[in-house]
């Protein structure tokens, strides 16, 4: 049975561009889980914030993993979809997870020049935001069979790395 390949990591470390490559370079199908919470509420990510809360969001979020059958996909999933116990072992379900890691500088250049708007970073310390989440998600993030470093690396190259981890770890 083929396996979706599930990336993870925080906002901003490039899941959907990468993905969309990966998709690309693979054959399979891209996923993401954002994409498909708006198209399941009819609002954007944002939207679907503020109406309701981040603990509700992550529950649709969780719903959404549940709705997913294993195939030949690549998954771009939010960066807080980790922090729920339950999400990996939907993850487990459906495929191998891929940790894509950034450092902070990283993350906050990208997100800078970013015109998606973000809800955890609506804020004036969005950067010191960025490093504490960082922070606190890094232990969940490392439950990944796969970790990528992405620094320096444009989509292309990500992607690449990508594919070569997976390889290397007989996927």
């Amino acid at each position: 049975m083929e396996q979706c390949w599930i990336l993870v990591g925080m906002m901003g470390a490039g899941k959907s561009s990468v993905g969309r490559e990966l998709a690309e370079r693979t054959g399979r199908v891209f996923l993401d889980t954002d994409q498909l919470l708006q198209h399941r509420l009819g609002r954007p990510i944002a939207q679907l914030f503020q109406i309701y809360g981040e603990e509700s969001f992550r529950a649709h979020e969780t719903a959404v993993l549940r709705s997913l059958e294993p195939g030949f996909t690549i998954l771009a999933t939010g960066g807080g979809i980790v922090m729920r116990p339950e999400n990996w072992q939907e993850f487990a379900r459906l495929g191998a997870t891929i940790y894509l890691e950034a450092s902070p500088e990283t993350l906050i250049a990208r997100l800078d020049q970013s015109k998606k708007k973000r809800p955890l970073l609506m804020r004036e310390d969005w950067q010191e935001t960025v490093r504490t989440l960082l922070e606190s998600r890094i232990p969940m993030y490392r439950q990944a069979e796969v970790t990528v470093g992405l620094d320096g690396a444009d989509i292309s190259e990500a992607a690449e790395r990508v594919l070569t981890a997976m390889r290397e770890a007989g996927r």
